[in-house]
C-alpha cells in the first residue's frame, strides 16, 4: 500500500476537521439555500438544479469519505507506532528492573561480606586478646620462676 505525504495527510485532516465545523453547516446551509432561492427567481430550472446538486453532493460524500478513510488510516498507523513505543518502553522498564533486582543483591551480598568480615575481625581481636593475655600470664609465670629461681 502506498503511503501518502505528510501534506495529503494534513490537507486530509484539515478538511475532515472543517467539513465538520459550524462553519461548514452554515456554508452548506447557505450553498443549498442559494439553490433553491435561484430555482425560485427563476435563474435555474428545477431539474437542472437537482441535477447539479445531487452531483455536487455525491461528488462531497465520496471524497469526505475519502478524507475520513485517509484520516483513520493515518491515526491509526499513529496509534500503532504509539503501541510499538509503548512496547518498548515496557521492555526497558523491565531491563531496568531487573538491573535494580541485580544491584540490590549486590548490596546485600556486600553488607553480608561486611558483617563477616566484622565478625571475622570480632572473633581475632578476641583470639589476639585472649593470646595477649596468655602471654601475659606466662611472662608473669616466667618472671616469678626467674625471680624464685635467683632468690
Amino acid at each position: 500500500m502506498a503511503t501518502l505525504p505528510k501534506k495529503s495527510h494534513y490537507t486530509a485532516r484539515s478538511l475532515t476537521r472543517w467539513i465538520g465545523s459550524p462553519s461548514s453547516l452554515v456554508t452548506h446551509t447557505l450553498i443549498f439555500l442559494g439553490f433553491f432561492v435561484s430555482v425560485r427567481l427563476g435563474l435555474i430550472n428545477y431539474d437542472e438544479m437537482l441535477l447539479v446538486l445531487t452531483t455536487i453532493v455525491s461528488l462531497e460524500a465520496i471524497y469526505l469519505s475519502i478524507f475520513i478513510q485517509m484520516t483513520i488510516n493515518q491515526t491509526t498507523k499513529e496509534l500503532e507506532e504509539v503501541g510499538e513505543d509503548i512496547e518498548e518502553i515496557q521492555e526497558d522498564i523491565g531491563e531496568i528492573q531487573e538491573d535494580v533486582d541485580e544491584l540490590q543483591e549486590d548490596v546485600e551480598d556486600i553488607v553480608e561480606d561486611d558483617e563477616s568480615e566484622k565478625r571475622e575481625e570480632t572473633e581475632e581481636k578476641a583470639t589476639l586478646d585472649e593470646i595477649q593475655r596468655d602471654l601475659r600470664k606466662l611472662l608473669a609465670d616466667v618472671e616469678r620462676l626467674k625471680n624464685g629461681h635467683t632468690q
